[in-house]
């Protein structure tokens, strides 16, 4: 057993585990020593005003995570203590807000959203008793004023605000001296409570006017150097007052007025002056309010947060990323995200699953089937046998994690890949159909998701299906709805009954040819008159229906496109025609217990994801809720830390209400459209779709 004077001063927070004698998951403990068997003997801090060490007991090391005394202070400050852990698994955030400096801008959360504001004081909340007391940190913080400079002339209390409310960090790269302790009280604050740490490092050349907030249209700093971006990009823009406001590329272009290239910029958080996405009354692209910003592309740099500081010469090391909160050990069931916090826990950067090492195949199909659907829940309740354990790690350390913590680290993804028993699914880029395939047919063993009937009574198992058709057999922009139809007619083929999951590739073969331009994906899927021995009814009366024509599929005079099944009467009476009367009609298998006049329920599945794929990297549309508007983009390598060797990838996820604006019009509307003038996210859906997934909620129940 080590001394306890070896254990001073070492910090920790728990981060699983069954609470034992007040240890539980969020507490923070001194390490008093280390036991031979892995355990920590340690003394709890609770929170309040006082930091004193309650009693503690044993803890597991794998159940904590190291806090130097700084971390531990900022978390402590951090209630409740599930707000800690929420904190740490984002640890590009966490480490930002660990080295704040004095006139930082950052954004909080407040009574009335989310405010910029300035980092005025490093606060220790608390009173010091004995000397193994650990003292809170908070920050007093001054909003950005839009209309006055700051400070103002007459100071009040500054809010004090914890290291949670935090949401975004604009760092200093300066070379700081760190916080000299010196003790002073704050006006309007509890003095026996509370002390401001005076001597933060003032960087000079952050100073800024707040007043120039409302022209970061026109009074930007040109960009030191050249940058290759493109839609998608995440940018900084800095006013020449000094405000740095960050986001996302949305839009790429030549304004009406202007010859050189544009960029429209969807910013974190709403800034006066900003706009919806229009510009002088053109819609160019679709965000929320105050969040859209227009400048020149040459006044855009490269997203600084995400990049090494130019002062540092070491490149990044992939020690230095803080590890993600382990899970609790437990075989329960965790529920896809609800509609209602889908947003709060999944949007954001350094959200969804983290891809590494041409793994965009695997992130994307996987964050489709199982962020918000629990159609294939099943392959994770695999029984015992050879297969137990890539099912145990694809619940416990993918599925459960992205639906708790809304993020999977790339270790968890690349753990689950070597288990995949092929070697080249560690290395190389591969489809999802492959994907799919392998895990469930050759890992888990699982029955088809598909049976399919032929014309000639064969069956066929499949778990996708792969549209095959002639080019000229459809409009030029078809739905998935029309594709499926004409596949499934020309092919003679029928489902045997409904699929829980019905996963569709698009006609569209390798990286780079696609057969249509753009393809919209049906947001509901008829299947009724695609299953083989299912009553339908006629295409003309509605009676129930008893012969089927292919040819007649793409009469002009009869709705091209849709699928024609007759009575009796209706098939004699249409083939009378002198054009038709070369179709040869064949007989359906009807349920002889149906009555000819019977009403025929329809048998609808529900699209819940699309895959796309546009220069061999895949994303993912995702529906994360009955709305019509519930739509999230997801990108597992949207952004890169660091160089190719020592760095690591930051994933994002987007909200999306215009994808479904766009699929919710009707057919005719949908008809009439034009992809091409449609916002970024829906062009990149309608031409970059490789697979969309259906679900049959009652049929995923049912199995």
């Amino acid at each position: 057993m080590e001394s306890k004077a070896e254990g001073k001063d070492k910090f920790f927070i728990v981060t699983r585990g069954k609470a034992r004698k007040g240890f539980s998951r969020g507490c923070i403990g001194r390490v008093e020593a280390v036991m031979h068997k892995g355990e920590l003997m340690g003394l709890l801090y609770g929170g309040g005003s006082s930091g004193n060490p309650k009693s503690g007991d044993m803890v597991k090391r794998e159940d904590t995570y190291a806090l130097t005394r700084h971390q531990a202070q900022l978390l402590l400050f951090v209630s409740p203590s599930s707000k800690r852990l929420e904190l740490l698994c984002n640890p590009q955030l966490f480490s930002a807000i660990c080295v704040l400096s004095q006139d930082d801008l950052v954004v909080v959360k407040h009574k009335k959203g989310h405010q910029p504001g300035l980092v005025r004081n490093l606060m220790l909340i608390g009173k010091k008793e004995n000397q193994g007391d650990l003292l809170m940190l908070g920050f007093e913080v001054e909003f950005v004023d839009s209309d006055q400079t700051v400070p103002p002339k007459k100071p009040a209390p500054l809010p004090l605000f914890s290291a949670a409310d935090i949401v975004q960090v604009v760092p200093a790269y300066s070379v700081g001296i760190g916080p000299r302790w010196k003790d002073s009280y704050s006006e309007g604050l509890n003095k026996k409570l509370v002390s401001r740490i005076n001597s933060m490092p003032n960087m000079g050349s952050r100073g800024r006017q707040v007043r120039g907030i409302n022209h970061l249209d026109q009074n930007v700093t040109q960009s030191p150097s050249h940058h290759p971006f493109e839609v998608g990009s995440m940018v900084e823009v800095t006013s020449n007052t000094g405000i740095t406001v960050y986001g996302v590329i949305r839009w790429m272009g030549v304004l009406s007025e202007n010859k050189n290239d544009w960029a429209g910029i969807e910013l974190d958080y709403a800034v006066n002056n900003c706009s919806d996405g229009t510009y002088r009354g053109q819609q160019y692209f679709t965000c929320k309010g105050g969040r859209a910003l227009f400048v020149p592309l040459t006044k855009c740099s490269p997203d600084g947060r995400f990049l090494c500081p130019p002062s540092e010469k070491e490149t990044l090391k992939a020690t230095d990323i803080p590890p993600v909160i382990p899970l609790e050990e437990t075989d329960e069931n965790v529920p896809p995200i609800p509609e209602s916090e889908a947003l709060s826990l999944l949007v954001g950067k350094m959200k969804g699953i983290q891809g590494h090492y041409n793994s965009c195949y695997l992130d994307a199909t996987l964050f489709s089937l199982f962020s918000s659907s629990m159609t294939l829940d099943s392959v994770c309740h695999k029984p015992a046998g050879t297969e137990q354990s890539i099912s145990r790690s694809l619940k416990k350390d993918i599925v459960n994690r992205l639906r708790r913590q809304g993020f999977v680290p790339a270790e968890s993804i690349m753990n689950f890949r070597k288990q995949l028993g092929c070697d080249t699914f560690v290395t190389e880029e591969k489809d999802p159909e492959e994907f799919i395939t392998i895990l469930l047919q050759r890992v888990l063993c699982m029955k088809s998701l598909l049976k399919l009937r032929s014309n000639n009574d064969t069956s066929q198992d499949a778990y996708t299906f792969q549209i095959i058709l002639d080019k000229e057999q459809v409009t030029q922009t078809p739905t998935v709805q029309q594709l499926l139809d004409i596949s499934l007619l020309s092919c003679g083929l029928k489902f045997e009954e409904i699929p829980s999951c019905l996963m569709v590739h698009m006609p569209r073969f390798g990286k780079k040819y696609k057969m249509f331009p753009h393809i919209i994906p049906s947001t509901e899927f008829d299947i009724t008159d695609l299953l083989y021995n299912s009553p339908r009814e006629c295409f003309l009366c509605g009676r129930l229906a008893e012969y089927e024509c292919p040819q007649c599929l793409q009469d002009r005079k009869l709705q091209p496109g849709r699928i024609k099944q007759y009575c009796t009467t209706c098939k004699t009476q249409v083939h009378t025609h002198p054009s038709r009367q070369s179709h040869c009609p064949r007989a359906l298998a009807v349920p002889a217990e149906v009555p000819a006049d019977a009403p025929v329920p329809r048998h609808k599945m529900q699209l819940f994801a699309v895959l796309c794929i546009h220069t061999s990297h895949y994303v993912s549309f995702v529906k994360y809720g009955p709305g019509p508007r519930s739509w999230l983009f997801f990108d597992s390598m949207a952004d890169r830390c660091g160089d190719d060797q020592s760095g690591y990838n930051i994933p994002e996820i987007r909200a999306c209400p215009e994808v479904g604006d766009f699929l919710s019009q009707s057919e005719e509307e949908l008809a009439r459209a034009d992809p091409s003038q449609a916002g970024e996210p829906v062009r990149r859906l309608l031409s970059d779709s490789y697979m969309c997934l259906y679900q049959s909620a009652s049929m995923a129940l049912y199995r």
